[in-house]
């Protein structure tokens, strides 16, 4: 990587699917409303889907993201597990070995099994922060998802009950000065009957 580039945890934060949803929400708020009407005209369409095919696409990599979290805990369980075996393992060869000191041999398995349980709550301290971790994740995609979902389906509410203006509609408004141009006519073509 050179100087002048970004680097590439910069670049993910910037483009998470957080920030696109929330780029297309700002695109929503501040798109201007037509003359004469409630209804507002989205000038650029073709980003906001951009946007969105691009929020739907980083899905699958947060999530594999989450997978590969999951993956390390659980390399990570086996590892404390190897080790906790190990330590068993050299504990018991230990106590073969003092057999006639039966303090010795207790003390070693008392080492032993507070490592044991030390292994198994740490591992399961980190299997359950794990969790927590995909849940949030889950949880704030869930959020973005539903918000995104509730600001279409608000736009699609305005836009089906805004009534058409009569036909000779653009001929006052074009007499009283205004400019509607024939590709704002046919905004709403999708309404007519």
């Amino acid at each position: 990587m050179t100087d002048g580039e970004p680097h590439p945890e910069t670049l993910y934060q910037e483009n998470t699917v957080d920030v696109l949803v929330r780029r297309v929400i700002d695109i929503i708020t501040n798109t201007r409303t037509l003359p004469f009407a409630s209804s507002v005209k989205l000038d650029n369409k073709e980003e906001v889907l951009a946007l969105l095919e691009d929020a739907v696409d980083r899905l699958p990599e947060e999530l594999r993201q989450a997978r590969w979290l999951l993956k390390e805990r659980e390399e990570f369980l086996e590892k404390m597990q190897r080790e906790g075996d190990d330590i068993v393992e050299a504990a018991r060869l230990r106590a073969e070995r003092m057999v006639e000191r039966t303090e010795i041999v207790r003390e070693a398995q008392h080492v032993a099994q507070r490592t044991m349980d030390d292994a198994r709550d740490e591992a399961r301290r980190l299997r359950l922060e794990a969790e927590d971790y995909c849940d949030q994740k889950l949880a704030a995609f869930q959020i973005v998802l539903e918000r995104t979902a509730k600001t279409v389906q608000s736009g699609r509410a305005k836009l089906a009950v805004t009534p058409l203006p009569p036909a000779d509609e653009p001929d006052r408004v074009l007499a009283a000065g205004g400019d509607i141009e024939e590709s704002d006519m046919d905004f709403f073509d999708q309404d007519r009957p």
